[in-house]
């Protein structure tokens, strides 16, 4: 998984999702836009995050998902687990 670049800013972020409120695209491939990096942070539970179905990640608290521009991914809540999504340009 890449890093977020030290040249983005961010510029938004969702509300707390839970286990049972993840929206239905979040659960199949979608991807960002041209330019839109994102972190998938994990407060509470565990998430697995699959990155063009080849890098599978288990996020945690104080561990980030990274998301690249026009890569595709999903997410698996793994049991309770609240997140929110921050989004960088």
């Amino acid at each position: 998984m890449k890093s977020i670049p030290d040249h983005v800013k961010s510029y938004m972020k969702t509300a707390l999702f839970t286990h049972d409120t993840v929206p239905a695209g979040l659960l199949k491939n979608h991807m960002t836009k041209e330019g839109t990096w994102a972190l998938i942070r994990i407060q509470e539970g565990r998430l697995e995050y699959t990155i063009e179905e080849s890098e599978i990640c288990i996020l945690e608290p104080g561990h980030d998902g990274v998301i690249e521009p026009q890569v595709s991914h999903h997410i698996r809540p793994l049991g309770q687990v609240s997140f929110f999504i921050e989004f960088y340009k």
